[in-house]
């Protein structure tokens, strides 16, 4: 059978996500990220560890950034809906981050382990309006809680929707030109398809 020429390449409709992780794999780009968020001026980006868990699955859930700097444990997740059940979701990739960073024989010592210290951040631009910037807790997701919860964890998103956190973008480029290439390919998407949307989309930014 002869091969087919000219094979049509198609959009994936989780083009966002896709970008999102490619862009800010590349360690300088997930610096001048973190000094955003962070208020920090780090220029070498080799202190910075990238340790996302490539091949960890749970529950077909995957993270889409996970680094380690200044002894502090980041996780970034993009996300194009809204979701009030980030910090299960967190909870589940911080165990399976720490159980990697920990020998297993070393939890039966009598030395206390260290552990860096965990920070989640969701960075959403879907169409829902939503502030600039809210908490999820993993305790309003718990039935009869009474007193302080015994566990818990925080998600800060922040919303990355281009007319949101302006001084944020500003501090980041990257950041601010992907929230650009989002908006163009979702008001290219209101009068043509998705393929055609995201190439025009990617024409203009270039």
């Amino acid at each position: 059978m002869a091969k087919r020429k000219n094979k049509k390449v198609t959009a994936n409709r989780n083009y966002k996500d896709t970008v999102f992780r490619k862009l800010f794999s590349d360690r300088r780009n997930l610096l001048s990220l973190y000094n955003a968020i962070n208020g920090t001026a780090y220029t070498d980006e080799t202190k910075l560890e990238i340790v996302t868990l490539e091949n960890a699955i749970y529950m077909g859930m995957k993270n889409d950034l996970a680094f380690i700097i200044d002894t502090n444990l980041f996780l970034y997740e993009h996300q194009s809906t809204y979701n009030p059940n980030m910090p299960l979701r967190d909870l589940f990739y911080i165990s399976g981050e720490y159980q990697k960073l920990v020998d297993r024989k070393s939890l039966y010592s009598s030395i206390l382990l260290k552990l860096p210290a965990p920070n989640f951040i969701v960075f959403y631009n879907g169409k829902r309006k939503m502030p600039d910037r809210w908490t999820n807790c993993l305790s309003e997701s718990y039935e009869n809680q009474q007193g302080e919860p015994n566990l818990e964890l925080k998600v800060v998103t922040i919303n990355i929707n281009r007319d949101c956190n302006r001084k944020l973008m500003e501090h980041c480029r990257i950041l601010g030109e992907y929230a650009q290439y989002v908006e163009k390919v979702r008001k290219n998407a209101e009068t043509m398809s998705l393929d055609a949307a995201v190439k025009n989309a990617v024409d203009e930014c270039i």
